[in-house]
């Protein structure tokens, strides 16, 4: 079962892209999504992560979750469900 993670303090700079390459060092990337502003399509500075498997999520929290990414440190944690 895969499990959702939340990516915060992205750089605005980071695309889908780059933040699955991040994440792929971890595990399998199910999908990778930066949120994005409707109206200017410009990044809001966070986005979600899907890793294949829970164990998967757990090394990408722990190597990642404070690590820096062009120069922001960027939060990494299990995505709670939205209601």
């Amino acid at each position: 079962m895969s499990t959702k993670l939340f990516v915060g303090s992205l750089p605005w700079s980071v695309d889908d892209e780059a933040l699955k390459k991040t994440f792929e060092g971890h595990g399998t990337v199910v999908s990778a999504k930066v949120i994005c502003d409707r109206e200017s399509g410009r990044s809001r500075g966070f986005g979600f992560v899907e890793m294949e498997s829970p164990e998967e999520a757990k090394s990408a929290i722990e190597a990642l979750n404070d690590s820096e990414m062009e120069g922001r440190n960027i939060v990494v944690n299990e995505a709670k469900p939205r209601n």
